[in-house]
């Protein structure tokens, strides 16, 4: 980025604009095809911003017969262990006790992360991941950033 000066500005650390998200196969492939718009998780996150999908080392066998998720991800590849695309977490919500879910994945009692603005990468990043949302290293997010030089807090 370049200042009105002419001199390179920094962009702001990982720390301050980007987490990482730790999803099992083929629900990370799933997300790249921006028809998951959310993510279910056990707790609420208050974090907003930039989220690195990882790509966990879990296989969730049974979704895979999901015939949703398989005609979307048919013919995509399911790479594990890696950064895979980023999304932009806008919000985090619970359906009302009684009321449909918010989209046809959303699991009732589960918080739903929403996620717009989803990027896949073209080569995916070997990475390691974590349960709840982490932060990525500073040249784990420059890799990112050479496939997707755009990205910005």
């Amino acid at each position: 980025m370049t200042t009105s000066h002419g001199r390179t500005a920094a962009i702001p650390s990982a720390q301050d604009w980007a987490r990482g998200i730790t999803i099992k196969q083929p629900h990370a492939a799933y997300s790249l095809t921006q028809i998951k718009t959310i993510e279910n998780r056990p707790q609420p996150w208050s974090w907003r911003g930039w989220l690195l999908l990882h790509a966990g080392l879990s296989l969730d066998r049974p979704a895979l017969r999901l015939p949703v998720i398989a005609r979307t991800i048919r013919g995509h590849e399911l790479p594990m262990g890696a950064v895979v695309g980023v999304a932009r977490l806008t919000g985090c919500h619970q359906d009302p006790d009684g009321s449909p879910p918010c989209t046809e994945r959303a699991q009732s009692g589960a918080w739903h992360l929403e996620l717009t603005d989803v990027r896949a990468l073209a080569l995916p990043i070997p990475a390691r991941g974590q349960p709840g949302p982490w932060q990525p290293t500073t040249d784990l997010l420059a890799q990112v950033r050479q496939q997707l030089p755009d990205l910005r807090p």
